[in-house]
């Protein structure tokens, strides 16, 4: 059911532009880059999860190897699955390990936040404190939250 939903949101917003995505976030494109990245916990039914500030779930990309981001080489990947970026080193919030946040080089130079080594992503349909795309599996590999541990929650 989570696959069919998100291909159908997924048709829609292709259909509706790349303008309709950055709103249907709630922030631009450029708003993830334009300051150090605060990564929090967030409790929720599918568990306690990381999330940004504002609350929008953060995702990680089964594709991806360790410090990688393979979503950027898949044609609409980036598009529907932005990275979670930062101008600065980013920071942990509570429960939120500092030693495991890092940030890895995109091209351009614009800097992805990991976490125990996954890149992070967000969904640009999510809003803050949602999860139903926690586990869908799109761009042939699946997207699953983590916890402060940097396990996966499918």
């Amino acid at each position: 059911m989570k696959r069919i939903y998100a291909m159908m949101i997924g048709a829609l917003l292709s259909v509706m532009g790349g303008s309709a995505i950055a709103s249907a976030s709630g922030e631009s494109p450029a708003a993830h880059a334009s300051s150090a990245a605060t990564v929090v916990l967030r409790h929720t039914h599918v568990g306690t999860i990381l999330t940004t500030s504002s609350g929008l779930t953060l995702y990680e990309f089964t594709r991806d190897g360790s410090h990688a981001d393979t979503c950027v080489k898949i044609k609409e990947c980036a598009r529907f699955w932005p990275p979670l970026k930062s101008a600065g080193r980013p920071t942990a919030g509570a429960g939120v390990k500092s030693s495991l946040l890092s940030t890895i080089t995109l091209a351009g130079g614009v800097k992805q936040v990991t976490y125990a080594g996954h890149a992070l992503y967000t969904y640009s349909a999510d809003r803050p404190g949602s999860t139903g795309y926690v586990g869908v599996n799109a761009f042939g590999g699946n997207w699953d939250a983590l916890t402060a541990t940097g396990a996966a929650v499918k």
